[in-house]
């Protein structure tokens, strides 16, 4: 079997990768913050671990794959308190919302989604560990951090310079700058505004919330164990999310907390990160709103590897998803085909080297479906030639078959197109037989109809071809 190679960002270097047990791929993913709906640079991370996953089955090993649902921190307790609400009023439909814009962009569902607010006891009990180890110490306002200095390898991830570290300073916000490398929170001490909106629990130390990074580190372990084989995330969160679980994670159990890291980088709008914040975010609604298919917003992000930045825009969109309906016109005329050639068969047998080949290279979706359409349109000339091989139709059809599971870029036919279909195929056949008694005239006629639909239609030796281009 061809090996796995990742790039790991600890090491920084591609590396051969399986899992230790040989059978069953234990792999952490960061999920949403759920207060508000997660946007396409959210999504642009959930599809590369989503092709990850993929290829790991493809590869022939189970998963057990973990995505977290961030349910309380510093910016849900804001926004219950603006509105009013408890955190779980503000995060139920934002998790609904989630797992809708997950099924539409055919995210395959991880085999766990804990919510941080269900993991309150074993964050207590890793604070507690942490205690015992000397590295966590309470401080005079409640709160509970974590010694950086006290973890010397603190930094061996986002290969943070010594000198940034600033021993002794702490910093009680979730999210901070890489120059404010401080002594983070583990647990903190409950505020008015925590507790009216239901986000403060009973601790050894008093009434209070789990910090963001400790959550990550407690639901990973209790449900994946000590040392897991991989943990993905955006690039976003090298640093200080991840530096901080391998620290709070390594210092409680004196175990590796991850063997491989894979990090994926950002979504552009006009080559600015798409944030929030900054107020340039695209939203899965969006998509609907422009009829944007799930298949095309999938061949926008897999059109560039999962480590290069990606600059959305309406071009790149529209270029995908004639990309994709030319998928689907390949996929429907795979399925109407009854036999092959020989040569189809070959053709057939060189897609899957190669897309496998470039999938096994630390996920290179833009190699892989570089070869599915050189694979689309050798196969369609041979298709043209009207061979009787039925076996090479039936590996065409395999293959095409277990690399698109991959990829996933047919798309949908609809009920629409679905009767669209069976209109142009009508229409055809009725073409074909005015033309076969010479009357050019209705021929012409039912042309003209089908293009003011909006098919193209093509006459080739082997038959006619349509698609459609509005």
């Amino acid at each position: 079997m061809p090996e796995l190679r990742l790039y790991n960002s600890l090491t920084r270097q591609d590396e051969p990768f399986a899992p230790a047990d040989g059978h069953t791929v234990r792999l952490y993913t960061c999920g949403p913050t759920v207060y508000n709906p997660a946007h396409l640079g959210n999504f642009r991370t959930f599809l590369f671990e989503d092709l990850l996953r993929r290829v790991i089955r493809l590869r022939g090993w189970n998963i057990e794959q973990v995505m977290n649902l961030t349910d309380v921190d510093d910016k849900i307790i804001k926004r219950a308190t603006e509105q009013g609400k408890t955190i779980r009023q503000v995060t139920d439909p934002v998790v609904e919302t989630f797992h809708a814009d997950r099924e539409f962009l055919r995210v395959q569902r991880a085999e766990h989604y804990p919510r941080a607010t269900d993991y309150i006891a074993e964050m207590i009990t890793l604070v507690q560990r942490l205690e015992a180890k000397g590295v966590a110490y309470k401080a005079d306002d409640g709160s509970v951090y974590f010694a950086i200095d006290k973890f010397p390898a603190y930094g061996k991830l986002s290969r943070l310079d010594t000198r940034e570290i600033k021993s002794g300073a702490r910093v009680s916000q979730d999210e901070y700058a890489k120059e404010n490398a401080q002594d983070f929170a583990l647990w903190k001490s409950a505020k008015s505004e925590d507790e009216a909106c239901e986000a403060a629990w009973d601790s050894p130390w008093g009434r209070g919330r789990p910090g963001w990074h400790l959550e990550c580190s407690a639901m990973a372990m209790a449900i994946l164990g000590e040392t897991i084989d991989l943990h993905a995330g955006g690039i976003d969160l090298m640093f200080p999310h991840h530096e901080d679980e391998i620290a709070q994670s390594e210092a409680a159990t004196g175990k590796p907390f991850a063997r491989c890291w894979c990090h994926g980088e950002f979504l552009l709008t006009d080559g600015t990160k798409m944030a929030k914040r900054v107020g340039n975010v695209a939203t899965v609604a969006d998509l609907r709103a422009n009829k944007v298919s799930p298949a095309a917003l999938r061949h926008f992000v897999f059109s560039t590897h999962y480590r290069k930045q990606l600059n959305l825009s309406g071009e790149a969109l529209e270029a995908s998803q004639e990309a994709v309906r030319r998928v689907g016109d390949f996929s429907d005329r795979l399925e109407r085909e009854s036999a092959g050639t020989p040569e189809l068969a070959h053709l057939a047998e060189t897609l899957m080297i190669e897309a496998t080949a470039a999938l096994y290279d630390d996920l290179n979706a833009p190699r892989a479906m570089a070869a599915l359409f050189e694979f689309i349109s050798a196969a369609n000339r041979e298709f043209d030639r009207r061979g009787i091989d039925k076996g090479s139709l039936v590996r065409a059809r395999e293959v095409f078959a277990r690399v698109n599971a991959v990829l996933d870029i047919i798309p949908e036919r609809g009920v629409d197109d679905a009767a669209l279909a069976a209109w142009v195929e009508e229409q055809l056949r009725q073409r074909a037989e005015a033309r076969g008694r010479r009357d050019f005239g209705q021929a012409d006629a039912i042309r003209q109809a089908i293009e003011e639909k909006g098919i193209a239609i093509e006459d080739a030796a082997g038959g006619t071809r349509w698609k459609v281009v509005r």
